[in-house]
């Protein structure tokens, strides 16, 4: 028996062995697979393609127009798309279908219903799809935030097939799911998502956006697409030791860490070669995302160490928002594969760069106008000009509402850290285009506009290139790149659902009071003319080519009336002034109810968010830290007792027990502070004084007990440490 047991021990050791010699084979093997994109794109895409093969041509018909020009898909059309949808999805796998939503958690929700019926009287399981299905689901709406416009008894809550989105399959361990991008209301008819307002902006912006291209006789176009195109920033590290961290786990940044001996002051991650572990996952990435039809395109090292970026084609808005949704969750999902953990935090390590979105958003007509791409000549570019114009009155006007729009909490740690734009919003629109503008402004006349050059490289072999007539500027917040615009204060782990809702509705509402005096106009050209200048004269504060890091740009923001809003709390009120209402009531975007249970959301998710770090804090503190450096104390107090008892003089073991003691001191009083201030934040009532309070009080007390711990761990032997540091983290990887 013994020896059976040893043989088959051995046994299983080497068939371990060769098993994982067989991993690695076959993930090297892997590596080296040509991936045929034009194969697997769109694979798990219900795409329009696959609608034209399986639906009858008067159905595919009047889904294409329904798509194109809105209004409502009857019943007996319905069921048809609903079968061939299902039909598609069960022979490639799938046995459940969800209605895919985005709530005002950020994230997405799903509830998985299986095609399966009753069997039929030979027992055999028919499995069926019927359009009201596809048409209209029941969540539980009281158990997603709803800033009081559902109370938990208040339980109904409808999903609406988002027809203009495509059905896709996700895949994973419940096995292959149908998912179908819905709206999400309240019984009441409340917005209770990202969605369901980003839809309402579109069709505002791409109204009032048609009635300026027909002022200058675009009679062909017959709708304006938002296109926006989300760069998205986010951190790697090795999953073992991210579980080793609760403040990783519970928080998704670090709450506690001193900085590693090298950060990101040699500028060497940015664009470097790519590691192996991490192309590896890159590619698997892109492949999901490619099958999924997400054009993921640009991939590359970003700033700090372990920190990346993957950049998409451009898409309409409410495509790009629900892809978005799926980057995120597939690099999550993909890192798990490679042993990895992605965090999207805004801010998981403190002294090197945080994460951001950089939302590119541009206009365009469905006959293929941009409406911001400026030609050579944009001083003559009038149609341009005046959609500038109306860009620059929107941003100045409502740039507390685009603050807004990009605050979370991550970000909060982010905004103006000289490693992002500032909390203050400016427009950079470059050298030429200021130059224009300053003209106009001026003199009434744009008579010429800056060119180019040529670009000479001094070698010979090297082509001269030619140059933009302006630089970039990244430390701008909205800066204009050519023939779009980049938001560049959006947070990496937040949805850009909100930002985009919001751009469009200011755009909106500039556009339509611009539309609203030039169709008045007796003589249109000198209206127009007289219009730009106008507003470019009037929001011309708002445009800022400088170095918005700088604290000159602060004072100088102040003396231009400019707001600096810091925090998300302090952001939060912009929502329910009456100007804010006036604007998104007007063009049915939100109800004044739906923006004030916005306000409360933001208060609570801030408080919650902060307790739960505060929490994380005092567990870690008080259950790893303290103890560990106890006992390393103790260890330094032998030390000492030994040197004297050896007849020696123990100067250095006693100062450095003086500093390790003086600093568990601090910490242990910290700590205390820190349970004291978040009970008195639990007690709070009052939503918006918690949610201050939390900001003002407990996180000043996060802070004072950081400093100690960081400090301790940059004196205490790495082998006592309970946790891995940031130099493990960041470069382990």
């Amino acid at each position: 028996m013994v020896r059976s047991y040893f043989g088959t021990f051995f046994m299983w050791r080497i068939l371990g062995m060769r098993s994982m010699e067989d991993r690695e084979r076959e993930g090297r093997r892997k590596m080296c697979e040509v991936v045929k994109v034009e194969e697997i794109f769109a694979s798990k895409v219900f795409t329009f393609g696959k609608m034209k093969e399986r639906l009858p041509r008067s159905v595919y018909k009047e889904v294409r127009k329904i798509m194109d020009q809105g209004g409502e898909l009857s019943l007996a059309a319905a069921d048809v798309v609903a079968k061939a949808m299902k039909d598609w999805a069960v022979e490639n796998g799938a046995t459940h279908y969800t209605h895919w939503f985005q709530p005002l958690t950020g994230i997405t929700a799903e509830k998985h219903d299986a095609f399966v019926t009753h069997p039929d009287e030979d027992g055999k399981m028919i499995m069926e799809f019927s359009g009201k299905e596809l048409i209209k689901g029941e969540p539980d709406a009281s158990s997603f935030p709803s800033g009081g416009l559902r109370a938990t008894f208040e339980a109904r809550g409808y999903t609406a097939w988002d027809i203009t989105s495509p059905a896709f399959l996700k895949e994973d361990a419940t096995g292959v799911i149908l998912c179908i991008p819905t709206a999400f209301c309240s019984y009441t008819g409340e917005a209770l998502d990202k969605k369901t307002p980003l839809l309402r902006s579109m069709e505002a912006i791409s109204q009032q956006a048609l009635r300026i291209v027909r002022l200058f006789g675009n009679e062909g176009a017959t709708k304006v697409v938002a296109s926006v195109g989300p760069e998205q920033e986010y951190f790697l590290v090795d999953r073992e030791k991210y579980l080793q961290r609760e403040d990783l786990i519970f928080a998704g940044r670090t709450l506690f860490g001193a900085p590693a001996p090298k950060g990101q002051e040699l500028e060497d991650h940015y664009f470097g070669t790519i590691r192996e572990r991490v192309g590896a996952y890159m590619k698997d990435l892109n492949v999901e995302l490619w099958k999924l039809g997400v054009t993921a395109k640009t991939q590359h090292n970003e700033v700090a160490p372990a920190q990346h970026e993957l950049a998409p084609v451009y898409e309409t808005a409410n495509i790009a928002v629900d892809h978005n949704q799926l980057v995120m969750e597939t690099m999550k999902k993909v890192a798990g594969r490679h042993g990895l953990t992605c965090l999207l935090h805004e801010k998981p390590f403190a002294g090197v760069n945080g994460s951001g979105k950089h939302n590119n958003w541009s206009l365009g007509t469905d006959n293929g106008v941009n409406l911001l791409d400026p030609g050579e000549t944009p001083n003559e570019n009038i149609q341009f000009l005046l959609v500038l114009a109306c860009i620059i009155k929107a941003v100045d006007t409502h740039a507390d509402l685009l603050r807004q729009s990009a605050a979370d909490v991550g970000n909060d740690h982010r905004l103006g850290a000289n490693e992002a734009p500032p909390a203050i919003i400016s427009i950079f629109l470059g050298e030429q285009l200021e130059d224009v503008v300053k003209q106009l402004v001026e003199t009434g006349e744009a008579a010429h506009c800056l060119e180019g050059g040529k670009l000479e490289t001094g070698v010979s072999t090297l082509p001269d290139l030619e140059k933009d007539a302006t630089d970039r500027n990244r430390t701008s917040p909205f800066a204009f790149t050519g023939n779009k615009f980049e938001f560049r204060m959006v947070g990496s782990a937040d949805s850009i659902a909100s930002p985009n809702t919001t751009l469009n509705a200011i755009v909106a509402e500039a556009f339509c009071e611009a539309a609203d005096r030039l169709e008045q106009a007796e003589d249109f050209d000198l209206a127009v003319h007289d219009l730009i200048k106008e507003y470019m004269g009037a929001h011309q504060r708002i445009v800022f080519n400088g170095d918005g890091y700088s604290e000159d740009w602060v004072a100088e923001a102040e003396r231009r009336g400019l707001p600096n809003i810091k925090s998300m709390v302090e952001a939060a009120c912009t929502l329910t002034t009456d100007k804010a209402v006036k604007l998104f009531e007007k063009f049915g975007i939100f109800t004044k109810v739906e923006l004030e249970s916005r306000e409360e959301i933001i208060y609570e998710t801030y408080a919650k968010t902060i307790n739960i770090e505060a929490n994380t804090m005092i567990d870690m503190a008080g259950k790893k830290y303290i103890p560990a450096v106890v006992k390393y104390t103790r260890q330094l107090a032998d030390t000492v007792v030994a040197v004297k008892e050896a007849g020696a003089e123990p100067a250095v073991q006693a100062e450095l027990l003086g500093e390790v003691n003086g600093k568990l001191t601090a910490a242990q009083e910290a700590l205390g502070k820190l349970i004291q201030a978040t009970a008195r934040a639990m007690a709070m009532e009052d939503v918006k004084a918690q949610a201050f309070f939390y900001k003002d009080v407990v996180r000043t007390a996060m802070e004072e007990l950081r400093a100690p711990i960081d400090g301790l761990e940059m004196i205490v032997d790495k082998d006592v440490w309970p946790v891995p540091s940031y130099g493990e983290l960041t470069f382990e990887v």
